[in-house]
């Protein structure tokens, strides 16, 4: 038997944390002295132990790790492999933020000979085949693109609301180092909009994706399913990331791709407006940027070379827009589906 002292230094938990696992029922000690109250620990133990340090140590939170430790080790890697493919997903908007910031401090001063752009849209949403309404809204102005998907019984109005919050921005020059926490502010806004326009309906809501136009740069905001796509020098990005269950699901090495169309929980969202943090980034511009917006009842039914195809072949927004929800409606059009297509132009001179 080892005293506390001797396990805490063989395994590298210090004394105090080993209470606090004792008191947690994650690591308890074999034998604890009944007359002084002292712990001690068997050799056997180690092992354990220096799992909960090493799952510590990558941040893991101690009920998770709890589960991990009652587990076969093949078991158990599983769900360390899981969990670290969610840290990674968690944290690429942080990233991104960074990188941001980075250029921010040290570039802003150069901005100035940056070539003007200016945005040319189109916007449409079709009810499509199935669904007796549309529920989705899409908008495209000269500084703000979205795309709003409402579900439940009240998702129309609460679409709606979402979008016209956001529109209050369109006529406010933002710098870009002030958008991300203006935004950020709206959608508190968007929410409380939401919640009146919900008429009682307390398991209605909608999904959030739009793009604010501000010092030749994109601030994105995005939460739920519906997607925004860069075309870039012929290629396709998708730069927002669903919140499903079913992409949760991918995140952590459960299910494939491919998989995802048959799933029976395909369209349960994690995330709606009002019930969690939105995505929020910014995107930089560049001449011949092609951006769409897009509800999953475009997404859901057109694979991603089909889009990519559209957009790269049409002429201009209006005609990817409608070639788009074209495809969706020859797909079955079983959901409403929106899209919101935009280029990014120099500005005329004048």
């Amino acid at each position: 038997m080892l005293t506390i002292g001797a396990f805490a230094k063989a395994c590298r938990l210090s004394p105090k944390a080993l209470r606090l696992y004792d008191e947690l029922d994650l690591l308890r000690p074999a034998r604890v002295d009944p007359d002084t109250g002292y712990r001690y620990y068997a050799a056997a133990q180690l092992e354990q132990a220096r799992l909960v340090a090493w799952l510590r140590r990558i941040g893991m939170p101690l009920a998770r790790i709890r589960e991990v430790c009652a587990l076969t080790p093949d078991a158990a890697a599983g769900e360390v492999r899981a969990y670290w493919r969610r840290v990674e997903a968690e944290t690429a908007q942080r990233r991104d933020l960074a990188a941001f910031l980075i250029d921010h401090l040290t570039t802003d001063g150069r901005r100035e000979e940056a070539p003007v752009l200016e945005l040319r849209y189109a916007a449409h949403s079709d009810t499509g085949r199935v669904r007796p309404q549309n529920q989705d809204t899409a908008y495209a102005g000269t500084r703000l693109l979205a795309v709003a998907d409402g579900f439940g019984p009240g998702g129309g109005p609460v679409s709606r609301a979402a979008v016209e919050a956001l529109k209050t921005l369109e006529t406010q020059e933002i710098p870009s180092g002030e958008v991300l926490n203006l935004l950020q502010e709206t959608l508190h806004g968007a929410g409380d909009a939401g919640d009146a326009g919900n008429a009682g309906e307390s398991d209605s809501g909608t999904t959030l994706t739009a793009l604010l136009w501000t010092d030749s740069r994109l601030a994105l905001v995005h939460i739920g399913d519906s997607r925004a796509y860069l075309l870039r020098d012929g290629a396709l990005f998708r730069i927002t990331h669903d919140h499903t269950l079913v992409q949760s699901l991918i995140d952590e090495g459960r299910l494939t791709p491919e998989e995802v169309t048959s799933h029976p929980r395909r369209t349960f969202l994690l995330k709606a407006l009002g019930t969690a943090a939105p995505d929020l980034r910014l995107q930089d511009a560049a001449p011949g940027d092609r951006y769409l917006l897009c509800s999953d009842g475009l997404s859901g039914v057109v694979p991603d070379a089909r889009i990519r195809t559209a957009l790269t072949t049409a002429a201009t927004p209006e005609e990817a827009v409608h070639t788009l929800i074209g495809a969706a409606n020859e797909a079955g059009g079983p959901d409403n589906v929106s899209c919101v297509v935009a280029d990014v132009v120099r500005t005329a001179a004048p």
